[in-house]
């Protein structure tokens, strides 16, 4: 039986209207290139499309498959960042969109766990069972909605406790050089916190510390409640960075739950400098001694996703390590971060030296918060202490000559007879822990506020 004319010219019509839908429909479709130049740790493709953050996969001809994310575009060509091992790439190996973004692995699954920057099992405790998944880049928060920082947190030392207290919610910078105790003192900090989850991230330092880090300053009791993401210097720039925004990303999960997060990350200054050796490898010219203007960018989108959420939800109370090249306290990337932090604490490499530990530098730190934390009789105290010892260090000079005589200014003689008093304050085993309530109550023991006597008319 033949179709009328118009019914067939209707069906094939349909058939026709079907196809250019699909064609037109690109979303399944995905256009293979192939490598054409390779400069450094940058490769360059043609030949296919896909979105600044989105994945490719670059196929040898052995079969080996090379994760890569999209960095940079110019006319047809893409600028890919490897995120593994490059060895065996050759001139015009495939390179594969995914169609994928690189994404975090979260979950209370990760409690106790060590993991790297692509969310794999470090630990050998068996794969993660985690199965909820999360952005790397994080959510944009209304400043509005952020709760307030309203209360202390306790981090157990006690010259943080008392004359630096931290506020739940804030973000404060750890500055130091190299060999001056900030791993022992983040891991004080991670073992004596009164938060309910910690998170730390352990970016471009040595492989050798993060097992010690693990088993030495964490410890098994600290680990119990920690997420420990880890990515040594020897992974590529790539890696590390999504290292850190994935310690960010396990931490805002927590946060959502309504938990108090304590995010440990060392350091600021690796993330830095791994997105330096990105932004240079694709041209980006230099501006402050060699760091590109992605570098100052970068920054504050990774350290603004820490902090309070919105009301009813928990925090996130971050501390950044800075390493301070050479002790400058001016570097490119300490004074950046000073600008966007709520704090920063200075470990000084001559307390260091002398024995004295916590190597804190009372005189150069400061907590931003601690004026909407403390109670008056708290904040006078303080002060208080920090004149006494910003007196002595102001003369230390002329009293270790003996060019000061006793008696010549009252307020010199009180700071020599109080000093030997306050150094030991500032001294803390690294094997105890100084609770928030018992670091106050010892330093009004030292300072005692005048009582107001009552008149009666």
């Amino acid at each position: 039986m033949t179709l009328p004319e118009t019914n067939r010219n209707t069906i094939w019509k349909a058939r026709l209207s079907k196809n250019i839908n699909q064609l037109s429909d690109s979303r399944g479709l995905m256009l293979e290139g192939r490598l054409t130049r390779m400069v450094g740790l940058t490769l360059e493709a043609v030949g296919c499309r896909a979105a600044i953050g989105g994945q490719c996969d670059v196929i040898s001809s052995s079969g080996d498959v090379i994760e890569s994310e999209v960095v940079g575009f110019s006319g047809e060509s893409l600028y890919l960042m490897p995120t593994g091992d490059i060895r065996g790439l050759e001139q015009d190996a495939r390179v594969v969109p995914t169609g994928r973004v690189c994404e975090a692995v979260v979950g209370e699954e990760l409690l106790g766990r060590v993991i790297d920057g692509a969310g794999r099992p470090l630990d050998g405790k068996g794969p993660l069972q985690a199965t909820q998944r999360r952005t790397l880049t994080g959510k944009v928060f209304n400043p509005l909605s952020r709760s307030p920082i309203r209360e202390p947190l306790d981090v157990g030392v006690r010259a943080i406790n008392a004359l630096l207290t931290v506020g739940r919610g804030q973000r404060l910078g750890l500055f130091a050089g190299s060999g001056v105790g900030k791993s022992v003192l983040l891991g004080m900090m991670t073992r004596y916190t009164n938060a309910d989850v910690t998170v730390v991230g352990l970016i471009g330092e040595r492989g050798r510390e993060v097992k010690e880090f693990v088993e030495n300053n964490l410890g098994p009791e600290g680990l119990a409640r920690a997420v420990v993401v880890a990515v040594p210097a020897d992974h590529a720039p790539l890696r590390r960075m999504h290292g850190a925004m994935l310690a960010t990303s396990i931490a805002e999960y927590f946060r959502d739950q309504g938990l108090q997060v304590l995010l440990l990350m060392d350091s600021l200054t690796r993330y830095a400098q791994a997105q330096r050796e990105i932004g240079l490898a694709i041209n980006e010219p230099p501006a402050t001694k060699g760091y590109p203007p992605s570098v100052f960018a970068k920054l504050p989108q990774l350290v603004e996703r820490a902090g309070n959420g919105e009301k009813g939800a928990g925090s996130i109370t971050a501390f950044y390590t800075v390493l301070t090249e050479g002790d400058d306290q001016n570097d490119p990337i300490a004074d950046a971060a000073r600008a966007i932090l709520d704090g920063h604490f200075v470990l000084s490499r001559q307390l260091a030296e002398s024995g004295h530990y916590p190597a804190i530098d009372i005189e150069a730190s400061i907590s931003r918060a601690m004026n909407d934390i403390a109670t008056p009789e708290h904040r006078q105290a303080a002060i208080a202490f920090k004149q006494l010892y910003s007196i002595y260090q102001q003369n230390r000079d002329l009293i270790n000559v003996g060019a000061y005589q006793a008696g010549s200014d009252e307020r010199i003689d009180a700071a020599i007879e109080a000093m030997p008093i306050l150094l030991e304050f500032l001294r803390q085993d690294m094997h105890v822990p100084e609770p928030l309530g018992q670091s106050l109550s010892d330093l009004m023991k030292l300072f005692p506020q005048p009582k107001t006597e009552i008149v009666s008319a």
